[in-house]
């Protein structure tokens, strides 16, 4: 028999235990849809994670995950949201820190080794910079990339491309060259290009009939006439089995 799976802790009281252990640190605190978010002060994200991890309590031990969101529309238009795990009482929460594309946010590595990777993530596609990261460079695109894919406002061509080039043997930049034009979005055909007729297309069309075939009377059909059946007649005169001599299994 399987061992059922392990029943998350419930909400009750993590927003008040919170509330006292971060005191002025924390902005704002929610629950929603069953999970709980701390919005807590930049400046102060090192010791309010601190306080979570060591507070008898609350006790989040490892952080599972560093996300960004991008709000165009805010003056700090972008939110990184850490994602903490309890071992010691099964229980997940987000903390949530807002900046722009020059306040940088408290680097927490030094409490967790692996966020120096997930840091390198949200820097290399929204452009968030991180105090205190040793390393913070690129980890998911080329070195020479230009911008950051995951912003609201990158173009969704990117601004070089790459290509192997056969007269210089390498691989080159350039500029975007689209290939074709885009194709023009229509609720009614989302997909309008043109017509592209390929070798063994006409493979896939259906033979159309000349005419359609008709009957006037019952015995054009051959309704109603008896089967011929198997007439020994109607068996051919030479036939391919020659039975065998001595009486074997066609005699």
């Amino acid at each position: 028999m399987r061992a059922p799976a392990p029943r998350y802790a419930a909400n009750d009281g993590v927003i008040d235990a919170a509330r006292a252990a971060l005191g002025p640190w924390l902005l704002d605190a929610r629950e929603h849809v069953g999970e709980v978010a701390l919005v807590v002060d930049r400046a102060n994200l090192v010791p309010a994670m601190i306080a979570l991890r060591d507070t008898k309590g609350l006790e989040y031990q490892q952080l599972m995950e560093i996300a960004g969101v991008d709000y165009p529309e805010r003056d700090e238009r972008f939110e990184v949201v850490y994602c903490l795990l309890s071992l010691t009482r099964n229980h997940r929460l987000h903390v949530h820190v807002s900046t722009d594309e020059d306040k940088p946010v408290p680097s927490v590595t030094g409490l967790w080794p692996v966020a120096g990777w997930l840091e390198r993530e949200v820097y290399d596609l929204y452009g968030v910079l991180f105090s205190g990261n040793s390393d913070l460079r690129r980890i998911l695109t080329d070195y020479g990339f230009r911008g950051h894919p995951l912003r609201k406002d990158f173009p969704l061509t990117g601004y070089t491309e790459l290509r192997y080039s056969e007269e210089e043997k390498r691989v080159v930049y350039e500029p975007v060259k689209l290939a074709q034009d885009f194709r023009n979005f229509d609720f009614q055909s989302p997909w309008e290009g043109a017509d592209y007729v390929l070798p063994g297309d006409e493979k896939g069309t259906m033979p159309q009939a000349a005419e359609a075939k008709t009957t006037e009377a019952p015995k054009q059909t051959g309704a109603g006439q008896p089967h011929p059946g198997n007439k020994a007649e109607d068996k051919p005169k030479n036939p391919d089995v020659v039975p065998s001599k001595g009486g074997g299994q066609n005699q």
